[in-house]
């Protein structure tokens, strides 16, 4: 036997896409026949950003059947959002602009980060920033389709623009390595290598350079032959500096957590742009442990101070009372930030314990600092670097 309303029944009858959707007026619409409306709605919005069938699936399915919390915004409106939200989620169910925007939260008066998982009954006020952004690590918790695909989106774009920007610099250093000095293409010359290739604009032609699908000497090379100012030759470009400050179009390897000081090569990667990674990494070193030149760039270090990067260390100390909060101060005092940290209480026998940090350094010299605080600790039998590809 099942029970239910006549709205229920509407719905069981007819769908959500029945005709009374439609009724011009408003004579007759109940509130789940609004509701349903809105439902609609963000599944246009949705699809309408998402990319393929595949990612607006994606997007959806949490959405289908999904427990439920009731939160209010700061005027006393109720939102309903699945269980598991965050501060982030309830920013997009509010409005985009907002969730593009959002820096912080505010729950229940308390200033909160804005991974933190709403409860019905929480009031939220997102705290926002003109100048804001999405952060791609957002989709690490966000649960519901329209914050995902509203970030994915911006990641694209920014994406995007960020390889415009980093090919256009990478063509630009090719230039000044070819001619010893700095050139400016004519339009006529673009016009030529346009025709030739397939993208249309020189925006595309920028973008395929910043994310790996072209080599920045053979456009360069090519441009300044089309411009009569370079017979074909074999001249390499310089070195490419990186300033930490690129974005996604330039990408700091996690296998071996390249920092400032660390000699390091770039690695294109096509759809990835440039990847940096140690001289010495085995990524870099093809099948038969040769280094495949034709996907490599030389690249040095250009960063500016205060620029801070995580690195890995490993610790082995005697297991006592207090160790992890004593080597915790240590590096604090060092002037390094601890983004993550693990324990492991099993490390050789019960006499130690195996602790691992993320830390924040601005360099391999602020790195060696670090380390020899840690190593003047009584506690601290070993410490090294980690590098998860070796």
């Amino acid at each position: 036997m099942q029970i239910r309303t006549q709205d229920m029944h509407k719905v069981a009858q007819s769908g959500v896409a029945s005709h009374w959707m439609y009724k011009s007026g408003d004579d007759g619409v109940s509130d789940v026949q609004q509701k349903t409306h809105q439902w609609l709605q963000s599944l246009l919005e949705i699809q309408s950003m998402s990319g393929d069938s595949v990612e607006f699936l994606e997007h959806i399915k949490v959405d289908l059947f999904p427990g439920e919390v009731y939160v209010f915004t700061p005027k006393g409106k109720i939102l309903t959002l699945p269980q598991g939200s965050t501060a982030v989620d309830f920013a997009y169910a509010v409005h985009s602009d907002i969730g593009n925007r959002c820096i912080a939260a505010r729950i229940n008066y308390d200033l909160m980060p804005l991974r933190s998982v709403l409860k019905t009954g929480d009031q939220v006020e997102i705290v926002t920033a003109a100048h804001a952004k999405p952060n791609p690590n957002w989709l690490n918790f966000v649960v519901t389709g329209k914050a995902r695909s509203h970030i994915r989106h911006f990641i694209k774009t920014m994406r995007y623009e960020e390889a415009v920007q980093l090919g256009e610099r990478m063509l630009s250093q090719a230039v000044r390595a070819l001619m010893n000095h700095a050139v400016e293409i004519p339009p006529e010359a673009w016009e030529r290598y346009l025709r030739e290739n397939a993208p249309s604009r020189r925006d595309e032609i920028l973008a395929d350079t910043g994310l790996g699908k072209r080599l920045g000497v053979v456009v360069a090379q090519r441009l300044l032959t089309l411009a009569g100012l370079l017979a074909e030759g074999e001249a390499r470009p310089g070195p490419i500096l990186i300033r930490g400050t690129e974005g996604v179009a330039v990408q700091f390897s996690r296998c071996c957590n390249p920092i400032p000081g660390d000699p390091i090569i770039g690695l294109i990667k096509q759809g990835q742009g440039l990847v940096i990674h140690t001289h010495d990494c085995p990524q870099v070193v093809g099948r038969h442990g040769r280094i495949d030149p034709d996907k490599l760039l030389e690249v040095e270090w250009d960063v500016p101070p205060g620029k801070l990067f995580d690195v890995q260390i490993k610790v082995l100390a005697i297991h006592e009372r207090g160790v992890l909060a004593q080597i915790a101060a240590a590096i604090s005092e060092a002037g390094a930030n601890i983004e993550n940290v693990r324990m492991d209480n099993d490390a050789e026998g019960d006499r130690y314990t195996e602790i691992s940090f993320t830390v924040q350094v601005e360099n391999r010299q602020h790195l060696a600092r670090v380390m020899q605080t840690l190593r003047s600790l009584e506690t601290v039998v070993r410490i090294h670097r980690l590098k998860t590809g070796h």
